[in-house]
């Protein structure tokens, strides 16, 4: 078994930063109406600016692919180059299509060579799993390099047109036409953008990080879907597919928008996110005192205080100062986040060699969580 570290990191944020009292001209009103959700969800969740891969018309600045395919340039240079990649790994909740899968669209933007690839889909810890599988092959010297990302392009999923049909069909049937919360909410809380991150089997450079260990949870076995998109909630729990509705209910229900189950989210993911960290911390004999950086990836700073109780519940004792977030600035940006965080901190000059990091990553999408421990080297 080899050992496996991050030598470089790279973000691409596309576009200005987009503030609060701006987004409406990004996103667009539904029924032109102002959402009255926004401003209460923004305060929860203190994001102050954000990114989106639109123009004030709504139109697509960057796909995906482009994104990522962006985010990978930042690593190459003379030292390692697009012909020295053996292995791409990409992570998201948004492709650009169904078929062919994200890292081949990625692939084909970069136009090196023939690499190995591998797709990573669910919602936030999809880029998590993306970085499990290239950590893995390094380790087991199948390649001796990859390239892992996660990326979001959700912009386009939430912009008013998106709803119009569905504001149309709820007139027609006299009823007052506001989408319900359950869309509503995401609106205002997610945003675009892309990490990477170079992995090799030697450190290289001034600072690498060297992966200790990775670890993920699934509670799907005994919870029901919490986000969710191409499809809709039944009175059972379940996910009746879009493949199951007539088209002209996909438009008319927003089949395809991105829902979320408020209610069950608030009520299930610090829970089992204290359960999942201590499980993963108790496996790989790591203390509270053995973490000098926590990186806890959270959609909203409603979520921080909880968090810190329910994980001293648990007897991990985490103080404010060994917390390092990013949120108000980019955004929840969803796979991307972990990455784009890891990045400012590798490169933000705090870190010295023997500083222990730990990466958290929950997703709501039937409540998986996936962390890892790194190593300053």
């Amino acid at each position: 078994m080899f050992d496996v570290y991050i030598t470089k990191t790279g973000r691409y944020l596309p576009n200005d930063p987009v503030s609060n009292d701006k987004m409406e001209e990004y996103l667009g009103l539904i029924n032109e109406v102002a959402s009255k959700a926004r401003r209460i969800i923004l305060r929860n969740n203190k994001i102050n600016t954000r990114h989106y891969a639109l123009n004030k018309k709504g139109i697509s600045t960057h796909t995906n692919a482009e994104l990522t395919f962006y985010a990978i340039q930042t690593l190459f240079d003379e030292t390692f180059t697009n012909q020295d990649m053996e292995l791409l790994s990409c992570g998201t909740s948004t492709p650009d299509n169904f078929l062919p899968s994200h890292a081949a669209m990625v692939h084909g933007l970069l136009k090196n060579k023939s690499v190995e690839l591998n797709s990573s889909t669910g919602v936030c810890c999809a880029g998590m799993n993306s970085l499990k599988f290239g950590y893995l092959s390094i380790k087991a010297g199948n390649t001796k390099n990859a390239i892992c990302t996660g990326s979001e392009r959700v912009s386009s999923w939430t912009t008013a047109d998106k709803y119009e049909y569905e504001v149309i069909n709820l007139k027609n049937l006299e009823e007052q036409p506001i989408i319900s919360f359950k869309k509503d909410f995401l609106r205002w809380m997610l945003s675009d953008g892309a990490g990477a991150f170079l992995l090799e089997n030697k450190p290289r450079g001034p600072i690498s990080l060297k992966m200790e260990w990775m670890d993920a949870y699934s509670y799907a076995f005994e919870l029901e879907a919490c986000m969710y998109a191409g499809g809709d909630k039944l009175e059972n729990g379940e996910i009746k597919p879009w493949s199951d509705y007539h088209p002209d209910q996909w438009l008319k229900e927003s089949i395809f928008a991105i829902k979320q189950d408020v209610k069950l989210l608030d009520k299930t993911i610090l829970v089992k996110g204290a359960e999942s960290m201590f499980n993963a911390l108790k496996k790989n004999n790591i203390t509270s005192e053995q973490i000098d950086y926590f990186l806890p990836h959270v959609s909203s700073y409603y979520f921080v205080n909880g968090l810190k109780e329910y994980l001293e519940n648990k007897g991990i004792h985490l103080p404010k100062e060994k917390w390092f977030m990013n949120l108000k600035r980019v955004g929840n940006v969803g796979s991307a986040s972990i990455y784009l965080a890891l990045d400012e901190l590798m490169t933000s000059g705090k870190l010295i060699k023997g500083d222990r990091i730990l990466l958290s990553v929950p997703e709501s999408g039937r409540f998986s969580f996936a962390y890892a421990y790194l190593t300053v080297c």
